[in-house]
């Protein structure tokens, strides 16, 4: 029995068997394609639904990896560099931990070289992967960024390959595994078609078996016996999946839905904005407003203002309706969990008062 992080919701018990753990694992070693010449790196607990995942796809594949206690960037990096880690990750918090560090590591000394120079793959999942991210993490770190998709309820669903061309990379969470089948679902329960929006439904032997509350088992699976993730996204027409945001992470504002996910996509591709989290606060007026919480490249330069936001957005192409009313500028954002997830409910908590 593994439980959900709550970042979204209480956690929940979530009852896995062998066979499906050991789907699932097989499902990232076919994406990832490592092989004995490699050496993997685990800077999670085990106790976490990747820790499985990830051993089964060590066996499978026949890799040995670094395991650390705790994940602080530069200790890890030394770490790495010391047994010729050439896989590492985690998590996008992970990415940017690196990305951060490199950038440290090059300017303590110009003839410095690659933080890790072993490492020629990125890989995790657990939040989205910003393009922008994508982008300056694999140009600093110099390897391949190969971001998946998972939870609890079934560690893998699917996965960005070293094969894959940087679009597909950049803008989406690779395709299903093998032996996950993922329907997009509408509304009112029928199957999307392709590049359709809907809600991402899953069947598979890496799902889960149940919930430790039957009640929650009833409400999640349909009549189809497909399990509903709660997550939103579409199938392109080239298999790849793209996730566009979370049904609980929907901001309704004078009835119109705007999705937390877009507008975070869109702030960092503003140059001071080093990573950005986008809630939905009470608003009297407007049943709920939209904040965006960002923290800074630089720490020491000026502040963007909400003006200067805005008007990037809107250059970007957000609708006028999605356009941030509130602007909080942080050190850093709240994470938790061991991938590290934003906790949206603590900036709710944090702003909303």
């Amino acid at each position: 029995i593994y439980y959900t992080s709550g970042t979204t919701a209480v956690p929940k018990g979530v009852e896995h068997t062998d066979a499906g753990l050991i789907a699932g694992g097989v499902g990232l070693a076919t994406a990832l394609g490592m092989g004995a010449h490699d050496i993997g790196s685990i800077a999670f607990p085990y106790a976490h639904i990747a820790g499985p995942d990830y051993v089964i796809a060590m066996l499978v594949s026949g890799f040995p990896a670094v395991v650390l206690d705790t994940f602080r960037p530069a200790e890890a990096a030394a770490v790495y560099r010391r047994h010729g880690v050439t896989m590492a990750g985690g998590s996008t918090a992970f990415y940017q931990a690196f990305l951060d560090e490199s950038r440290r590591h090059r300017r303590a000394g110009p003839a410095a070289g690659r933080l890790i120079p072993s490492l020629r793959l990125l890989s995790g999942g657990g939040a989205p992967l910003p393009p922008e991210l994508y982008a300056a993490a694999g140009r600093e770190l110099e390897c391949a960024i190969v971001h998946g998709y998972g939870m609890t309820e079934s560690p893998m669903i699917a996965m960005g390959t070293p094969y894959d061309s940087d679009e597909q990379l950049s803008r989406t969470v690779g395709r299903p595994v093998a032996g996950a089948r993922v329907r997009i679902a509408r509304p009112d329960g029928s199957e999307a078609a392709t590049g359709e929006p809907g809600e991402v439904t899953l069947k598979g032997t890496m799902l889960f078996r149940r919930y430790t509350d039957p009640a929650l088992t009833a409400e999640a699976f349909d009549a189809e016996g497909y399990f509903h993730t709660g997550d939103l996204g579409r199938l392109r027409p080239d298999g790849h999946l793209v996730l566009t945001g979370r049904l609980k992470d929907i901001i309704i504002r004078k009835g119109e839905n705007i999705s937390a996910q877009e507008v975070e996509e869109l702030l960092h591709t503003h140059p001071a904005v080093a990573e950005a989290a986008v809630i939905g606060l009470p608003d009297r007026e407007r049943g709920e407003r939209v904040c965006a919480v960002v923290t800074l490249t630089d720490p020491a330069a000026p502040a963007p203002t909400l003006a200067t936001l805005t008007t990037h957005l809107r250059a970007a192409g957000l609708m006028t309706q999605k356009l941030p009313e509130q602007l909080e500028v942080t050190d850093a954002l709240p994470r938790g969990g061991p991938l590290h997830k934003v906790l949206k409910a603590a900036l709710r908590e944090r702003y909303g008062r």
